[in-house]
């Protein structure tokens, strides 16, 4: 049997009241998979001193990136094979012992070991959690749901570093891993007790060397985008032969799933241009938010001397405006049933942002940083759900998961470029400033002392400190500035998505039956 012709089940309809409590199971996990890519990083100085192991530290970070983006494409297709509420189940649990274990470690090669387990239960929740939407709520009304769904990916990413200081400051860094289980419990509660999907049945034959060739071209990318021009130079031969296992991988992952009986990936799906663009979208979306995300705060950190929770609170104008567009969009997108303006209109915000922030001074005003944060915020809160509504909108039922998990690990990919990609601009544009008006043996020694830590610039001589943090100002410029075509290239794919009427049904089209809808007011 093949998926085009498995089994398909009515789904039995559903409230608002009953879709509630599901969306709160689902909001938990999201929040956990999301915060856990940045609380871990306001900690690390203190792990590697509680743990003696500074020049592993940057594995902490790269295990679970790894396995995490890995795991995406293989849950989204074991989701299509036998079903997904197990399968979230699996993952929640997973993700709680890597978080249970990461907690007790009691040396560096535990907790990098407990946090690629970690990792491989977050591929899960990222991945599952739009795709089980999909499963019980018709695209016209999933824009709605959808919204809280970036405005908890954005708020992750502003709260984590501020927890994360929080925790380490005032409790224990083993906290910002045993907070995750008493949430995890909650989730996997009323995942078991509220979560009702009808199982299907299909033929499933694994694609073993599909998923090791890409595990393979992952692994490689991301320790270039980790190891590129910190542990070694872009020119090296360590970084070449990463980019070269990167490109040879990927390639044979194509040649593999154009021949493969059940495709990780299966080429065919961009074949439609709307899975395609939006693909696309996501990852150049992923790329331009890390360079707001996350050298915002470095520069607060840096220019303004603002502590890692302090920087992390002033974030809060990018949360607000991500959360108003984001909601908003999405009641907008169920009330008229059209999405392809909100991308368009995000894409445009955010590039308007960067361009802003290239004007960033020693003294920029708090309430200017402000109204920037908020313009950048109402962009994002456009980008973050709409490319995967409209894939699932797509594509075939049997297909939902895979699409999903597509999209979303092509987001996480760009992400990593990006926060790769700009941080190299930065650290290559301050150490050129630098040595533009101190001798080079002292800029040298500023740049390579800074990567140990932004507190470091207290310690800096008041002679010389002027010139550094007027030459983090211009490199933070020029960053912004080369985010910019980043931006309109993505502005430019938002044009290109091509807006397909949103269902009002769960409808598998092979099987040609529709799944109703009861929709209840939002009080």
């Amino acid at each position: 049997m093949s998926p085009e012709t498995q089994v398909t089940h009515h789904e039995p309809e559903r409230t608002h009241s009953e879709i509630k409590y599901v969306l709160v199971a689902l909001m938990i996990a999201m929040l956990l998979a999301a915060l856990d890519q940045s609380i871990v990083a306001t900690a690390l100085p203190r792990i590697a001193s509680d743990l003696n192991g500074l020049t592993k530290l940057s594995w902490v970070v790269t295990a679970y990136l790894i396995t995490s983006a890995i795991a995406m494409p293989i849950y989204g297709k074991l989701g299509d094979m036998f079903g997904r509420k197990k399968l979230f189940q699996t993952a929640i649990i997973i993700f709680l012992c890597g978080s249970a274990l990461s907690g007790l470690s009691q040396n560096m090669e535990q907790l990098i070991i407990f946090r690629a387990i970690q990792g491989i239960g977050a591929g899960g929740l990222m991945s599952l959690v739009l795709a089980i939407i999909g499963d019980i709520i018709p695209p016209r009304q999933r824009g709605r749901y959808q919204g809280y769904f970036g405005a908890v990916w954005g708020l992750a990413s502003i709260a984590g570093p501020v927890l994360g200081g929080v925790f380490t400051d005032d409790l224990t860094w083993r906290w910002i891993f045993y907070i995750n289980i008493p949430l995890g419990i909650l989730a996997l509660s009323l995942v078991a007790s509220r979560l009702h999907l009808q199982p299907h049945k299909v033929e499933h034959k694994i694609d073993y060397l599909g998923s090791a060739t890409l595990a393979v071209s992952v692994v490689s990318l991301i320790l270039v985008t980790v190891w590129g021009g910190i542990n070694y130079a872009w020119s090296s031969w360590q970084i070449l032969s990463l980019i070269a296992s990167t490109l040879v991988f990927a390639l044979l992952f194509i040649i593999r799933e154009s021949v493969a009986a059940e495709p990780v990936i299966p080429l065919k799906l961009f074949k439609n241009e709307i899975v395609s663009m939006a693909t696309i979208l996501s990852f150049l979306s992923g790329l331009a938010m890390f360079a707001t995300l996350i050298y915002i705060p470095l520069y607060q950190q840096i220019v303004r001397g603002y502590s890692p929770t302090k920087s992390g609170l002033l974030m809060l104008p990018i949360v607000g405006g991500l959360m108003v567009a984001s909601l908003g969009s999405g009641r907008l997108i169920t009330k008229y049933g059209r999405y392809r303006i909100y991308p368009i209109m995000g894409t445009i915000l955010m590039t308007i942002g960067m361009w802003l922030f290239s004007h960033v001074s020693l003294s920029t005003n708090y309430l200017t940083l402000s109204i920037w944060m908020v313009v950048i915020g109402l962009g994002l809160g456009q980008l973050l759900q709409v490319p995967i509504l409209a894939v699932q909108n797509s594509v075939e039922r049997h297909q939902l998961g895979t699409a999903t998990s597509t999209v979303t690990f092509f987001r996480t990919i760009g992400s990593a470029l990006g926060g790769s990609i700009f941080g190299a601009i930065l650290i290559s544009r301050v150490t050129s400033y630098l040595g533009a008006t101190l001798p080079k043996s002292i800029s040298t020694r500023l740049v390579d002392g800074l990567s140990s830590g932004v507190q470091q610039v207290s310690s800096i001589p008041t002679v010389i400190r002027h010139d550094l943090l007027l030459a983090y100002v211009h490199s933070f410029h020029d960053m912004f500035l080369v985010g910019i075509p980043f931006g309109i290239a993505a502005f430019i794919s938002a044009l290109l998505l091509r807006e397909r009427p949103l269902r009002d049904t769960i409808k598998d089209r092979a099987a040609g039956r529709a799944l109703e809808f009861k929709d209840e007011k939002i009080n």
